[in-house]
């Protein structure tokens, strides 16, 4: 019993996103045997014939994608004495827009001949106008090669060319053990009805397409997509589920790095830059490449006490000019990337120190702590007293408080005008109130003795 097979030949070229086009050459059977009784009141020719046009309509409009039609044992009926072997011919050459016309002529074809498979695929190599595209052959027939040519020979043929076969073979019926035939080219799998031929058919073409690609440019200041080095997150639209992480990349020749996505899923997009950058709603073009953009101009932060003797280890604190939400700690003697823009800091000295930074393209912005000096002090008994820094005429701000026990105590102060103020801490009433002002210079030490 002949059963009805589905072979994909792929030919490789070097692939990547310089690429031209994909093409893909289908191979139809019209030998006599595809005129026999399928399911459903059909034979194998009507029923290939229907699964096919609809996977070529399927094709339509699909970006840098080109398609022919080779038909083989359509032109020359078979008889018991005589069978052509050289009936086969390319009826629709690859080009643009060759789905209507492959339609048409698929409805045309009468199933009447042999079966000459090998002499298909050897003519079929000339079929393709270069080796620059990612060229493929889908073959869809019911049985083995009738005429005096081996198919294997000619895949090997192919191959010592330096042309890489990739097949996928479908077969349709219940004894497959025939199929060893093609091990040669390459594996199989099995169709038990016309329903499983046409997913697996359509898996097969799916295969041979270019894959939804993305690409994310993160424009600098002069929209050229230079930014980099930041991770990724694309998120199902509209959920926290996370699809993809990706660390943004650019390749060797200074371009953002292809990414394979899902077409299905609509995203939304985290950049994980200071601040985070989003991009909500996005709709992937399926089978071709896609460009994200996403204005990303960064510069640099960079944090130093380069004159302290000291040795701090404050942070800094910093937020978008005039938010309140804290954006990133950043330790001392660090650089961090900031997006571009107007930035307000807080610095975690004593008191704390305030500064509002403009952040540049390409460029590093440096703050350099003022170096504190220190104040110490002594007391005769314990005491209870806060600290007071002057930071504009007359208006006195918290700085710290007195330790409450020990007789002496330390701190590193930015420099300015202070205050002390104080009792002792077994005094009962707050005329015995003392205050003493004093000026902290920087790296020099001040003792107090109150």
């Amino acid at each position: 019993m002949k059963q009805w097979i589905c072979v994909l030949f792929v030919f490789l070229s070097s692939f990547g996103w310089t690429q031209k086009n994909t093409r893909i050459l289908f191979i139809l059977d019209a030998s006599n045997s595809m005129n026999v009784d399928w399911n459903n009141n059909q034979t194998r020719m009507e029923a290939a014939k229907e699964v096919l046009i609809q996977e070529v309509e399927k094709l339509r409009g699909i970006p840098n994608l080109e398609i022919a039609l080779r038909v083989y044992g359509h032109q020359t009926p078979v008889t018991n004495t005589y069978q052509d072997c050289n009936d086969t011919k390319l009826e629709v050459p690859f080009g643009i827009n060759t789905v209507d016309a492959i339609k048409t002529k698929v409805k045309s074809i009468q199933a009447k001949g042999s079966t000459p498979i090998a002499r298909s695929l050897e003519a079929a190599a000339g079929d393709f106008p270069d080796t620059l595209a990612r060229n493929y052959i889908i073959l869809i027939t019911d049985g083995l090669e009738s005429c005096d040519n081996d198919p294997c020979i000619i895949a090997r043929k192919l191959k010592d060319k330096g042309v890489k076969v990739t097949p996928f073979v479908i077969g349709l019926g219940m004894d497959l053990s025939y199929l060893d035939k093609f091990d040669c080219i390459g594996a199989y799998s099995d169709a038990e009805s016309k329903e499983s031929f046409r997913n697996v058919l359509s898996a097969i073409v799916s295969k041979t397409l270019v894959n939804t690609t993305v690409q994310v440019n993160l424009n600098d200041i002069a929209k050229k997509p230079l930014e980099t080095n930041v991770t990724l997150f694309f998120y199902e639209s509209g959920t926290s589920n996370l699809k993809y992480t990706f660390t943004h990349t650019l390749n060797r020749k200074n371009l953002p790095d292809t990414l394979v996505l899902d077409p299905e899923v609509k995203y939304d997009l985290v950049v994980n830059t200071l601040p985070k950058l989003e991009k909500k709603g996005i709709v992937l073009q399926k089978h071709t490449h896609n460009t994200i953009v996403l204005d990303a101009p960064q510069g640099y932060l960079k944090f130093t006490a380069t004159k302290n003797t000291q040795n701090p280890s404050f942070q800094l604190r910093v937020s978008l000019k005039d938010d309140s939400k804290t954006l990133h700690a950043q330790n001392l003697n660090s650089t961090q990337k900031y997006l571009v823009g107007t930035y307000d800091l807080e610095i975690f000295t004593l008191p704390r120190t305030y500064q509002r930074v403009e952040i540049t393209q390409s460029k590093t912005t440096f703050v350099d702590v003022v170096p504190a000096g220190i104040f110490q002090y002594t007391v005769v008994k314990a005491s209870v007293g806060q600290i007071f820094y002057e930071r504009q005429a007359n208006q006195w701000e918290w700085v710290c408080n007195m330790d409450e026990g020990p007789l002496e105590g330390k701190w590193s102060l930015q420099p300015g005008n202070y205050k002390i103020v104080y009792r002792e801490k077994d005094q009962k009433s707050s005329a015995y109130t003392k205050e003493k002002k004093f000026r902290i210079d920087s790296n020099k030490t001040l003792l107090l003795n109150l």
